[in-house]
């Protein structure tokens, strides 16, 4: 019997003391981790510590020439593209899109992310209340593994003192197993969690350097279709300062529109553009009643794809994000929401929602940045709250293009009045000056997007 509680005790005790040993070490190195630096202290420079400099520095090196050449390569591919504005669309929406669809994966990654983090405090906590226990539970065995089994043949007395240990071995034991499995069984759950924490942690890594690569890359792209846009616009830097001037004169988002519509020459001929579009595109749907997603996949279109009534739960959101505030509620000052509001990271990329002609890009009073698009049959789309947008007066734009970036801060007054912690889109639709539900032109999936 005693040989047995010996072998029991030598079979409990190493992965026990491994796994509470690899636990220890987890902790100190998350603790380690998450404490600030102790100041630096004055001491000499080891050879060993000059040699991990060079080696970080001819890394920084390799890293600045990898940046360099893929730069070079990206203006190679930019310059190629020449004045196709087909491949050029395609290029910005394809990239835009890539960099939503990464942004969404940093979001769901960074919310696993705190679950997980959750689930290891709380075990920590669970194991660290605990921690007499487990020195308990530790001890008993080290104690029994150090005592070797009496010879049962050498004295009567030892025979007796066997069968009185067995006895009282027999009700220890199996409770003793017990607590010993649970608290293996927890420490191996908690390295079972640090695992999957750093996984989800390379991941999150290895998604930023991504959408960081297609920032990169659509900040290039948007900038030819810019360049491309000013050798077509003569007097672009003239009609933008009238805009902004224009704007000042007027002190509503309705007289704003009918402002620019009418005494700004680009905006009136994007106005004008507009509605000979919507007679085009009611037309066509008069001849074919088949409109769906496919309608948006010719980049070369200079009109809308379809007319702006028809496009009932098409059109894709601007922004990834939540949604705070829906059309209708409180906008937070004592009105009524005209529009929605979307929650979103700052640097988030901003797309169009719908096919249209840009008849103001500026700031307009306590709306922060604001565009508006004019997308045929009397509908205009309001878009503000960005830190910068990057498209131009009587521009027209693609359903799905790079148009805007948010920045750090929330830029919209009635947003800012609620101490809003980050940046938030705001986003209105009207028919005629008049602010209408946007909620039946959003995608089914887009609707799923911003519950919350």
């Amino acid at each position: 019997m005693r040989a047995t509680t010996s072998t029991f005790a030598d079979t409990m005790r190493a992965p026990l003391l491994n796994l509470l040993l690899i636990t220890s070490v987890a902790g100190a190195s998350l603790a380690q981790a998450q404490t600030a630096n102790p100041a630096p202290q004055t001491a000499a420079v080891s050879p060993d510590a000059i040699k991990q400099r060079e080696q970080e520095l001819e890394a920084a090196r390799a890293r600045q020439k990898s940046a360099e050449e893929a730069q070079a390569k990206l203006k190679a591919e930019i310059t190629a593209l020449g004045q196709d504005r087909t491949q050029l669309n395609q290029q910005l929406i394809d990239t835009a899109a890539n960099v939503r669809s990464v942004e969404s994966k940093i979001d769901d990654t960074e919310a696993r992310l705190r679950a997980l983090n959750g689930r290891e405090q709380a075990m920590r906590s669970s194991l660290d209340s605990r921690r007499a226990d487990v020195v308990e539970v530790l001890a008993a065995l080290q104690r029994a593994g150090r005592r070797t089994p009496p010879a049962l043949l050498v004295r009567p007395e030892d025979a007796l003192q066997s069968l009185r240990t067995a006895m009282l071995l027999g009700a220890v034991v199996p409770e003793l197993r017990g607590r010993a499995e649970k608290i293996a069984s927890e420490l191996g759950e908690l390295i079972a969690l640090r695992k999957s924490i750093a996984t989800e942690r390379d991941q999150l890594a290895s998604d930023r350097d991504r959408v960081r690569n297609d920032q990169t890359r659509l900040t290039a792209l948007v900038d030819e279709r810019q360049r491309q846009q000013a050798g077509r616009e003569k007097d672009l830097d003239a009609e933008n300062s009238r805009a902004i001037l224009l704007s000042r004169q007027v002190g509503d988002l309705q007289g704003l529109i009918t402002k620019m519509e009418q005494d700004l020459q680009s905006a009136a001929k994007a106005a004008e553009k507009a509605a000979e579009a919507a007679k085009l595109a009611e037309a066509k749907a008069a001849a074919s009643a088949k409109s769906g997603p496919g309608a948006f996949k010719d980049r070369s279109r200079t009109t809308p794809a379809i007319a702006f009534a028809a496009a009932k739960g098409l059109l894709p959101l601007p922004v990834n994000g939540n949604k705070i505030r829906d059309f209708g509620g409180s906008d937070g000052v004592g009105g009524v929401q005209k529009g929605i509001s979307l929650a979103t990271k700052p640097g988030s990329q901003v797309t169009t929602p719908c096919d249209g002609w840009v008849v103001y890009s500026g700031p307009f009073r306590s709306y922060g940045q604001l565009l508006i698009l004019n997308a045929g049959g009397g509908y205009h789309v309001l878009i503000a709250g960005m830190e910068r947008i990057s498209v131009n007066i009587g521009q027209f734009v693609l359903t799905g293009e790079p148009v805007a970036t948010m920045g750090s801060t929330s830029q919209v007054a009635s947003i800012l009045a609620t101490n809003a912690s980050q940046p938030v889109l705001y986003v209105e639709f009207r028919k005629d000056g008049t602010p209408i539900d946007p909620g039946p032109w959003w995608a089914a999936n887009e609707g799923e997007k911003v519950r919350g």
